[in-house]
């Protein structure tokens, strides 16, 4: 179903978008204490006061009037020490010796002015959050700049989130887009900015800041929604990279012709490889090691350097499986791959990198 759209609606929309904007996006999380913990952090202090100035008044309790009876009994030493540290002080229980009243200069008023910072604190932590996190996210929508947009946090997003991770890309790079908040939410505490709404509406691209981004990776559970996707992102931004997963394969065409630049039929690669491990297990273990990036084997496109322009391919020190010229693809056995140019690209099998244990702990002697 399409929605027309007056003139000026996109601008009445991201007007509005800009009200509710820190509602909508979701920064990562940072490693603080829950609020219901702070709360109850607050109130055993605010407790405690209380208690240490009930103990102070029972100590001194005979340097104490009471207009109502003249004797000031335990529960006269709370509704003295409670009225007190409220500042209400009604007035009917005072001090009136000289001990009582140098008690109240030097240790009940300082109580009371930490009673009244404890009580306001807790106010004021609620509004500073606020605008902490107006300004983390002013700060970084003004910050972000070539980034990476992942639309759609299932299977397939995860999955190539954690290839662009493995090869790079830094988490404060990537913004997640999903209509689930629960998924939005997950997203943030694993350290992702989140965008919670429809894809294929330009509002919430342009949450995402998509107009800036390098590339867009476009995962989404349904083909039309992802044809949808796609057409709006490449409206929005015409030199991202848009590469765009869909489950069956006759949508590829529909999804190029929207805009994508690279289109992965899930069902159909996931059954040549199936295919493949039954003709061949290792064949089929190799193929599915090139495609996880950062173990074993690891498929890579990179530049042509200077030392290897005008050689051949195979005399290169990494294995090229072919050299990307322009817009053509050219396989290694290519007589056109050779000399290599450089400007071309090569795609190339190298092996990952080694992560560097820490060193053992010694124990003492």
């Amino acid at each position: 179903m399409f929605h027309v759209k007056l003139p000026g609606q996109d601008a009445m929309a991201r007007g509005d978008d800009e009200k509710l904007v820190s509602r909508r996006v979701t920064l990562p999380k940072r490693i603080v204490e829950r609020p219901s913990k702070q709360v109850a952090k607050r109130l055993l202090m605010a407790l405690f006061v209380l208690f240490l100035t009930v103990l102070i008044v029972w100590l001194d309790r005979d340097g104490y009037h009471d207009n109502a009876d003249d004797t000031v009994d335990l529960l006269d030493c709370v509704y003295y020490a409670t009225v007190t540290l409220s500042t209400t002080g009604y007035g009917d229980v005072v001090p009136h010796g000289d001990s009582a009243r140098l008690v109240n200069i030097l240790l009940v008023t300082p109580l009371r002015v930490l009673f009244l910072i404890i009580l306001v604190g807790t106010t004021l932590e609620v509004l500073t959050e606020r605008t902490r996190e107006e300004w983390r996210l002013n700060r970084w929508r003004k910050n972000l700049r070539e980034h990476t947009v992942v639309v759609g946090f299932g299977t397939k997003g995860r999955s190539a989130l954690q290839t662009l991770l493995a090869t790079g890309l830094a988490k404060d790079q990537a913004v997640i887009v999903d209509p689930s908040a629960k998924v939005i939410d997950s997203a943030s505490a694993e350290g992702f900015t989140g965008v919670v709404g429809d894809a294929t509406r330009s509002e919430v691209l342009l949450r995402a800041e998509v107009q800036r981004a390098r590339q867009i990776v476009i995962a989404t559970q349904r083909d039309d929604t992802a044809v949808l996707v796609t057409l709006t992102a490449r409206q929005l931004n015409r030199g991202a990279k848009i590469v765009a997963a869909v489950r069956e394969e006759e949508n590829a065409p529909l999804l190029r012709q929207s805009g994508a630049d690279a289109v992965i039929t899930s069902a159909s690669a996931a059954g040549r490889l199936l295919g493949l491990s039954v003709l061949s297990p290792s064949a089929g273990t190799v193929m599915e090691d090139l495609i996880q990036q950062g173990s074993g084997l690891d498929l890579i496109e990179r530049p042509v350097k200077k030392s290897e322009a005008g050689r051949g391919v195979r005399e290169t020190d990494d294995l090229v499986v072919s050299v990307l010229r322009g817009h053509r693809l050219l396989g290694y056995d290519d007589p056109h791959a050779s000399p290599l140019q450089l400007t071309d690209r090569l795609i190339t099998i190298v092996r990952a990198p080694v992560a560097e244990l820490p060193p053992p702990k010694r124990g003492p002697a």
